[in-house]
């Protein structure tokens, strides 16, 4: 788990709940669609763990739309201060989202928004952002 801004946290899939919700984290926002881990019922864990649980699913760059960054970015407003968890398989969906809602929503320039999201876990999915970005 990693930590690009204060109280908000990225990465891949974690391994425990329980030592997610014991390091204060107090939500879990999962980018991954479920069809992804049909073995998991991560709503449930999270759940049991303490935490609340949002669901974007994310498949691949389709996804990646103004929509779904605008749902990404009014979870993070209701979720305010408090600690939250972003996660994808990698956390390469997470940085695109983060990119995209940089660029967006707050005004950042095309290569800031690409720096942000690489700090928050954009690697493969960067030429779709890019590509994104350039429209």
């Amino acid at each position: 788990m990693n930590q690009p801004e204060p109280n908000r946290y990225n990465g891949g899939q974690p391994e425990s709940f329980k030592a997610v919700a014991e390091a204060g984290v107090r939500h879990v926002i999962n980018l991954r669609p479920p069809e992804e881990t049909p073995e998991l019922n991560e709503p449930a864990r999270v759940t049991a763990a303490g935490m609340a649980y949002y669901n974007i699913p994310v498949a691949g760059p389709a996804d990646l739309s103004r929509d779904n960054v605008a749902l990404y970015d009014r979870l993070l407003a209701d979720i305010g201060d408090e600690p939250v968890l972003v996660h994808c398989a990698s956390s390469n969906r997470v940085g695109a989202f983060a990119a995209l809602r940089a660029a967006w929503l707050q005004g950042k320039s095309r290569d800031e928004a690409l720096a942000i999201g690489e700090n928050w876990g954009l690697t493969k999915m960067r030429p779709a952002v890019e590509q994104i970005l350039d429209r």
